[in-house]
C-alpha cells in the first residue's frame, strides 16, 4: 500500500503500525503460553484494523471501517468481511477433513460445539491477503456500490441479491487467479490454497515436515 500509493496514505502511520506488529511477531515467536498468545494476537488485530479504513482509498464517503462487527455486521464493509471469512472458513474446513483432519479440533480457538476451530485457526494467515484483500478491491475498483446493501430495523447491514451475486462471482473469479506458493515453489490458484495449507498442516501433524511452513505473502 505505501509502495503503490505513497502518496493517498498516511506512510508513517502504516510504518509505525508495521513495526507494532513486527514486535508483537517478536513476542510470539517467544510465547510458550496459550492464554498470553491469544493476548498477542489481539493487540496484533488492534494494530491492524486501524489501518483498515486508510486502505479503502475510493468510494470513501460509502464504505467506512471503524471496527470489527459481527452478529450483525454494522456497515457496509463488516457485512462483506462477514461473509469473506463465511466462505473462507467453510473453504478451509472442507480442506482440513479432506486431509483427514478434524476441523473442529482446534489450537488457538476454543472448542465449541458446532464451531470449527481448526479451520479457524488455519485461515488465520489467510485472512487478511486472502479475504481482506478481496474485499478491498471490490471497494476500490468500484465493483460494489452503496446501492448493493440494505439497512435493517435492527441496525444491520447486508447485501442485497444482486449485491451478493457480484460478491459471488467475484470470489469465484479470485479462486481461479494463480498465485506462486511461496513454500512449494508451484503455481497454484487461490482456490486452491486452503487445501495445501490443510495438506502441509497433516503432513507437519503425522511427522513429515519438521515444522508447519505458513503462507506468507508479500
Amino acid at each position: 500500500m505505501t509502495r503503490d500509493y505513497p502518496l493517498r496514505v498516511d506512510v508513517d502511520q502504516f510504518k509505525e503500525a508495521s513495526a507494532q506488529l513486527s514486535g508483537t511477531m517478536d513476542a510470539i515467536w517467544e510465547c510458550d503460553d496459550l492464554e498470553r498468545l491469544r493476548g498477542l494476537e489481539g493487540q496484533a488485530a488492534l494494530s491492524y484494523n486501524k489501518l483498515w479504513d486508510h486502505m479503502i482509498l475510493q468510494q470513501k464517503e460509502d464504505f467506512q471501517f471503524h471496527t470489527r462487527s459481527r452478529r450483525p455486521p454494522l456497515d457496509k464493509v463488516n457485512a462483506m468481511l462477514s461473509l469473506a471469512y463465511t466462505l473462507l472458513a467453510h473453504d478451509m474446513a472442507s480442506a482440513l477433513e479432506g486431509v483427514g483432519l478434524d476441523a473442529y479440533v482446534g489450537f488457538l480457538h476454543r472448542d465449541r460445539p458446532g464451531r470449527a476451530s481448526l479451520a479457524l485457526d488455519v485461515m488465520e494467515e489467510l485472512r487478511g491477503i486472502y479475504a481482506d484483500r478481496f474485499v478491498l478491491s471490490l471497494i476500490n475498483k468500484r465493483l460494489v456500490s452503496a446501492d448493493d446493501f440494505v439497512h435493517k430495523e435492527n441496525g444491520a447491514v447486508l447485501l442485497t441479491d444482486e449485491g451478493r451475486k457480484t460478491f459471488l462471482s467475484a470470489w469465484q473469479n479470485r479462486k481461479q487467479e494463480k498465485i506462486k506458493h511461496p513454500y512449494l515453489g508451484e503455481n497454484i490458484s487461490w482456490g486452491l490454497l486452503p487445501h495445501v495449507q490443510a495438506l502441509l498442516l497433516a503432513r507437519y501433524l503425522r511427522g513429515d515436515l519438521d515444522e508447519y511452513p505458513p503462507f506468507l505473502w508479500k
